[in-house]
């Protein structure tokens, strides 16, 4: 950073800054957890000598928290693949259901907003497309923090719900399914090939609430990727400009997802393996009928507590899952 040339690149050098913050930030960790253990181990010693109860009680509080701190910061340091320390590009597709699938979708995205906004991540709508009657027929999120593609990872897949529908008057039962997409953001340095004459660009005038200039231009970009048919809008800015930059993002995004799922694919098939990607193959299910639960399917972790995950708390479960990855060598 100290190089005199630094700034010539400011996109780079943006990238550098990042990058050392993130490290400051781990260091700064490290030294507050140290800390913390240097304070209880004073605190036990002070308690044995005066047989102090009150004592003990708060150095056992603090060594509660402190294994908590713990964990959370040996799980930062596991997220070491190539592109967990990168923004999430997060997109939710409601399945078959009309609206009451597009409510779920709703509710969904209420809920990772708050997961990341508690975390101190930003987010961003790049892309929103309003139910006919309520929730969304589709969206993507641009959640900006370090590692927040690491985490969020976790949460691709289909994510089942069923509950008493407030859509239906007879009061029955639904069962509701929405696929949840994650990627890595990818900065202008990742070598992604996209040439120009694969490209279809289209514009047309944004939807949605806005200020006075929504609807009045046509700002708003949607780019088909021919050889894969790949679809990606973005309609977040006034500028066409800046929507095909982030247009172009997600393209490369979703180019980066569709590699890897084939590399899984080729060694799934040299493993014999057979897994049929479909609506029953659910990640987690949120059951609000006839009974209050959240279960994650591949780790089991599940809690009574619905409102608290649908407010956000579901660290338990990317908490799970990634452990479990790791412990089985997987990325």
């Amino acid at each position: 950073m100290s190089a005199p040339d630094f700034w010539d690149d400011q996109n780079k050098a943006q990238t550098i800054i990042n990058e050392a913050n993130a490290l400051k930030q781990q260091v700064e960790k490290m030294s507050n957890i140290e800390g913390q253990l240097e304070d209880i181990e004073v605190m036990l010693e002070l308690a044995a000598e005066e047989d102090d109860e009150s004592l003990t009680k708060e150095a056992g509080q603090a060594i509660h928290q402190l294994k908590e701190e713990a964990g959370q910061f040996e799980l930062e340091l596991l997220l070491n693949e190539p592109y967990d320390k990168n923004n999430a590009i997060l997109e939710l597709h409601p399945g078959a259901g009309g609206t009451e699938s597009q409510d779920w979708a709703s509710m969904l995205l209420r809920m990772y907003t708050r997961w990341a906004e508690d975390k101190g991540f930003k987010v961003e709508t790049l892309d929103y497309l309003p139910g006919d009657e309520a929730g969304v027929k589709s969206v993507t999120l641009l959640i900006k923090g370090h590692n927040a593609y690491g985490y969020l990872k976790a949460e691709k897949g289909i994510h089942r719900l069923v509950r008493i529908s407030p859509f239906d008057a007879s009061g029955r039962r639904h069962t509701s399914f929405v696929s949840c997409e994650v990627m890595p953001e990818m900065d202008d340095h990742v070598d992604i090939e996209v040439r120009q004459e694969d490209l279809k660009i289209d514009t047309y005038r944004s939807s949605g609430a806005g200020g006075q200039h929504v609807n009045t231009t046509d700002s708003a970009v949607r780019i088909t990727h021919l050889p894969t048919g790949i679809v990606v809008t973005c309609q977040s800015e006034r500028s066409q400009i800046k929507n095909r930059e982030k247009a172009m993002k997600i393209l490369k995004a979703r180019l980066y997802e569709k590699h890897i799922e084939e590399q899984q694919k080729e060694l799934a098939a040299l493993k014999g393996e057979q897994k049929e990607i479909g609506w029953g193959n659910q990640i987690r299910s949120y059951v609000f009928h006839p009974y209050s639960m959240v279960k994650d399917h591949r780790t089991n972790v599940e809690t009574g507590n619905v409102q608290a995950v649908m407010d956000g708390e579901i660290d338990p479960f990317i908490d799970a899952y990634l452990r479990a990855k790791l412990a089985k060598g997987e990325s």
